[in-house]
């Protein structure tokens, strides 16, 4: 299974997709919640296969933001997530936990200086293992405010089904996205503290940190991630600093 590539994809296509709606459908999600805008503006333009508008590289490119467009759901900008998606794809998101690592150990008395292995800086080998983990992350914060219902998660399973070809990684997709949201099973994915950090990284650019289910989900992710407060404080911080 190669979660890398799709992952990579989906949080390049995020940065475009993004941009292109912050003067549209997120100015309109700005003004109110119903009619046009986010989600049921995304759905039309999938429905239409209008995606490639929003992108220049391609057919790939356009089901990549396809997939991530109905994942952010029906906050097109997400505040915090959308602007953090123009930092790019995986290894930004590597650099990103890196630095909150950095800055955490530096506070850290007697903390050890070996240098944090986040996914811009693990072997070949060990990418998939980071990029699995993450992806998860990512569905699962798409749940977090309850906005996927059935139609929603076929219409997402759809967009990943195009995406690729891997029967494998499609199976786990279509798990992901009907399991029930459990922040304590999320975590279990995290084989690594560098992992963990991660997936919080990953889930916090997700979500809506103002919405009070998404922030208690994000504090209980953190709890069962076992971050220390520090470290999830920094985390946080790097992505309202890559707005």
């Amino acid at each position: 299974m190669n979660t890398r590539g799709l992952l990579d994809q989906l949080l390049k296509s995020g940065q475009d997709l993004l941009q292109s709606k912050t003067g549209g459908a997120a100015h309109s999600d700005s003004q109110g919640k119903g009619g046009s805008g986010g989600l049921n503006d995304l759905l039309g333009k999938v429905g239409g296969g209008n995606l490639g508008g929003f992108l220049s590289g391609g057919s790939g490119g356009a089901l990549a933001a396809g997939a991530m467009g109905l994942l952010l759901g029906n906050k097109s900008a997400r505040k915090i997530g959308g602007k953090a998606l123009t930092y790019g794809g995986l290894a930004a998101l590597g650099v990103l936990a890196y630095k909150a690592y950095g800055n955490w150990q530096a506070n850290q008395p007697g903390a050890t200086s070996g240098q944090p292995q986040t996914v811009d800086r693990v072997p070949p080998a060990q990418v998939e293992q980071h990029s699995e983990a993450i992806l998860r992350a990512l569905v699962a914060a798409a749940k977090a405010d309850g906005h996927v219902d059935d139609n929603e998660r076929q219409l997402i399973e759809g967009e990943f089904n195009r995406l690729t070809g891997d029967q494998q990684l499609q199976h786990w997709l279509h798990a992901e996205l009907n399991k029930p949201l459990d922040p304590a099973d999320v975590a279990r994915s995290a084989r690594t503290p560098e992992i963990a950090a991660e997936m919080y990284l990953a889930s916090v650019m997700m979500v809506d940190e103002e919405h009070f289910m998404e922030r208690a989900y994000l504090d209980e992710l953190a709890k069962q991630l076992k971050i220390e407060p520090g470290l999830k404080a920094e985390l946080e911080a790097q992505v309202r600093q890559a707005q």
